[in-house]
C-alpha cells in the first residue's frame, strides 16, 4: 500500500461542464479526478482541469493505447504533465479486438506483449526528451528512431508522468506490476478477486520488477447502493444490478464470477442480453451477487463499509454512485470515508 487511501472522482468529457466541476471536486477535497475514453477525448478535458485547479492528481482511466502511436501519446503525456504541474498520470488501457480493428483502425496482436512495449517505448521518448540521448527505440510493434530538436519539446520541471495499466487477468496484472506504476482496477470486480487473483499476480510483477508494493498503487472504481431511506436505497440497487449484469454478459468477465461460484450466470445474462432482455437480465442478479460487486449500506453506514472494501487491496478509491444520488448524500459518503480512513 502507498498510503491513505486515497478518494477520487470522475468528471465529464463535455468541455463546457468541466471547469465549474473540476473546481467543486477540489473544494470538496477529492484527492484526484479522471476522465474515461467512450464518446469523447478523454485527453481535451484533464487540459481544462488542470488550469482549474491547483491540488488535484488528473487521470485518464482510461485512454485507449492501442488507438495511438507511443510518440502521440507521449506528447499529450508531456505536455499535459508541465501544463498540471506534475499532477496527471496517466491511465492506459487496451480495449478489445473489435474495437481496435473495426472502430480504430488500427492493429491488434498480443496484447500483453503490446502493451508491455508500448509502455517501454514512452519511456524511451520522455527519456530522449530528458535527456538529448538519442532515439532508438526498436521493438516487435513499435520503431521510434528519429528525433531531431525540431520536434523535441522544451525541457519540463515536473518530470513524466506516471503510468497506470488496465488490467483484469493474471497476465496484463502481472505485466502491469513489471512495468507500471500503478493498475486500474476494471469496475466488474470483487473484493475475493482482488484478493485472491489480482494482487498474487501484482506480486509477481513487482517482485520480477525488483519493486515493492509500497511503490505502486491500485485504483479502483466501487459501486456504492446507498439511500437516506429504502426508496433511494432501492432505485440505487436497481441501477447497478442492470450494470453488473451488463458486464457479467462479457465472456472475458466470466472467470470474476467462476471464482465466486456463479460461472453459469453468464452464459445466461448473454443469452438475455442478446435477446434484448435487459430488465430481465437485472432480475438474474440477486442481492449476494450485487453485495459481491457493490457496497450496499445506509448513508451512516456507507463511508466505514467503503473503507473496509478497499483496506489493504485498494490505495484509491472510485466510488460510483446510481445517477439520481444527491450531490449532499455524496458529500456524506466522502466525509465518512474520510473518518474512518483516519481512524
Amino acid at each position: 500500500m502507498s498510503g491513505p487511501l486515497k478518494i477520487d472522482r470522475g468528471i465529464p468529457s463535455q468541455l463546457d461542464r468541466v471547469p465549474e466541476l473540476a473546481r467543486a471536486h477540489e473544494r470538496a477535497g477529492y484527492d484526484g479526478c479522471w476522465t474515461g475514453e467512450i464518446n469523447h477525448d478523454p485527453f481535451l478535458p484533464l487540459t481544462l482541469a488542470a488550469e482549474h485547479t491547483t491540488t488535484m492528481e488528473l487521470g485518464t482511466s482510461i485512454a485507449v493505447a492501442f488507438a495511438r502511436s507511443p510518440m502521440t501519446v507521449a506528447n499529450l503525456g508531456w505536455d499535459l504533465q508541465a501544463y498540471s504541474r506534475g499532477r496527471f498520470i496517466l491511465g492506459l488501457g487496451t480495449q478489445i479486438q473489435p474495437h481496435i480493428e473495426k472502430r480504430f483502425g488500427m492493429p491488434w496482436s498480443h496484447p500483453v506483449r503490446r502493451m508491455a512495449e508500448f509502455i517501454a517505448a514512452l519511456r524511451e521518448i520522455w527519456s530522449c526528451w530528458s535527456t538529448g540521448e538519442r532515439l532508438d527505440f526498436q521493438g516487435e510493434f513499435y520503431t521510434h528512431t528519429l528525433m531531431t530538436p525540431m520536434f523535441t519539446p522544451e525541457p519540463s520541471d515536473f518530470g513524466t508522468p506516471k503510468v497506470f495499466v488496465a488490467a483484469v487477468g493474471t497476465g496484463m496484472t502481472q505485466m502491469c506490476g513489471a512495468v507500471a506504476d500503478g493498475l486500474l482496477v476494471h469496475a466488474f470486480t470483487t473484493r475475493k478477486y482482488l484478493e485472491e487473483v489480482t494482487e498474487p499476480a501484482l506480486a509477481r510483477g513487482l517482485q520480477g520488477s525488483g519493486r515493492d508494493r509500497a511503490d505502486f498503487e491500485v485504483s479502483s472504481p466501487v459501486f456504492v447502493v446507498t439511500g437516506r431511506d429504502e426508496r433511494e436505497m432501492s432505485a440505487a440497487a436497481a441501477a447497478f444490478r442492470k450494470q453488473i449484469a451488463f458486464y457479467g454478459s462479457t465472456p472475458a468477465y466470466r472467470r470474476v464470477l467462476e471464482l465466486h461460484g456463479w460461472g453459469e450466470l453468464q452464459p445466461e445474462l448473454r443469452r438475455l442480453s442478446l435477446a434484448g432482455e435487459w430488465d430481465a437480465m437485472a432480475e438474474v442478479i440477486d442481492d449476494e451477487v450485487l453485495s459481491a460487486f457493490a457496497v450496499v449500506a445506509p448513508v451512516d453506514e456507507v463511508g466505514a463499509a467503503l473503507a473496509r472494501r478497499c483496506a489493504g487491496v485498494i490505495d484509491r478509491v472510485l466510488p460510483g454512485f446510481a445517477g439520481e444520488t444527491p450531490e449532499s448524500v455524496i458529500a456524506a459518503v466522502l466525509d465518512e470515508v474520510r473518518a474512518s480512513r483516519d481512524d
